[in-house]
């Protein structure tokens, strides 16, 4: 009896993927299908966990945080199923993908993230993109790591204000 249920779930990840076509954090995957009440936050993990290990769906981390996009398999298989989808849910799917759009977006848009570097110092790579062509790509050298989680926060929050000020400056 669960099985159905689950079923639905998983074409529901799959149809939000498939319609928001760039990586979704899990996070932003998990709250949309819970603040709908669709099912609950236990379930909702195991049908995640089972569309990964189908190949439907992967995980990166972008910005230190889960993503996840799906596969040509995944949309194989939404492609054959996505009628079990009711069409309030497709509605509902899109009118959130239309009205959060440009948050989405600038959660894959900007990438900060640090490494150590062999010199020992800490490496912060700042990344800010638009339609995936790279609009600034910055690397800092700092001693510690603190610093550069520091800076790496910072960027996500104040990406558009340093780059204004960089074309200022140098154009």
């Amino acid at each position: 009896m669960l099985q159905e249920p689950l079923t639905l779930y998983k074409l529901i990840v799959l149809y939000l993927l498939k319609r928001a076509a760039l990586p979704l954090s899990k996070r932003r995957v998990c709250d949309f299908i819970l603040d709908k009440g669709y099912t609950n936050y236990i379930i909702l993990n195991q049908a995640i966990g089972e569309l990964m290990d189908a190949g439907m769906i992967t995980l990166q981390l972008i910005n230190e945080r889960s993503h996840l996009s799906i596969t040509e398999e995944g949309a194989q298989t939404l492609a054959f199923f996505q009628t079990n989808i009711s069409d309030v849910t497709k509605e509902e799917i899109n009118t959130y993908l239309k009205e959060n759009k440009l948050e989405l977006l600038a959660e894959i848009s900007v990438t900060a993230n640090y490494d150590k570097a062999s010199t020992g110092e800490f490496e912060a790579h700042l990344i800010a993109k638009e339609k995936d062509i790279p609009l600034v790509q910055i690397t800092l050298s700092v001693p510690e790591e603190e610093t550069a989680a520091s800076i790496c926060r910072n960027w996500r929050e104040k990406n558009e204000e340093i780059y204004q000020f960089l074309v200022e400056r140098l154009f």
